[in-house]
């Protein structure tokens, strides 16, 4: 059972390493919105899916002033490699120790062909520019998560 951290709560800071290996922090982005999104497994279907939506509505992120940032257990060499084939434009940051995971709430168990197993859950928080969570997205399909975050976005900019 995850319990992801809720809407007006502190985001946790993490420090994590990119595609690249360079560490990169959340307090980087200070006085920005960005959207953390925590995902499976690089080069999977759906995350394929979730992460080129993404990538082909960066502009439209760009207009509300949102840095995209995906997380995930996979090594930084996996994540070049998924940002490469993809032609990914935002960043990708290396949890293999799931820590930031456990602390925004999105580690846990999951069940998939009868087995059960620990990993993450597909969960995305906007953290605003004061550092707060200020939405979850917790109920969509990899195919449409990149409309649910700007469909909100477009709402609170009316």
């Amino acid at each position: 059972m995850v319990n992801p951290l809720k809407e007006g709560e502190k985001a946790p800071e993490f420090s994590l390493p990119d595609q690249d290996g360079e560490y990169i922090s959340l307090k980087d982005f200070k006085g920005q919105r960005v959207l953390i999104y925590f995902y499976p497994k690089a080069m999977t279907p759906g995350c394929t899916v979730q992460a080129c939506n993404l990538r082909d509505s960066s502009d439209d992120f760009k207009n509300y002033d949102v840095v995209i940032l995906g997380i995930s257990t996979d090594k930084p060499e996996k994540l070049s490699r998924f940002v490469e084939k993809e032609l990914l434009n935002f960043t990708l940051l290396s949890d293999e120790n799931h820590e930031v995971a456990q602390a925004f709430g999105t580690w846990g168990e999951k069940e998939f062909m009868g087995k059960t197993y620990e990993g993450i859950h597909r969960i995305s928080f906007l953290i605003s520019q004061d550092g707060n969570i200020e939405k979850v997205f917790d109920n969509f399909k990899t195919s449409d998560h990149h409309e649910a975050v700007l469909d909100y976005l477009k709402n609170q900019c009316k």
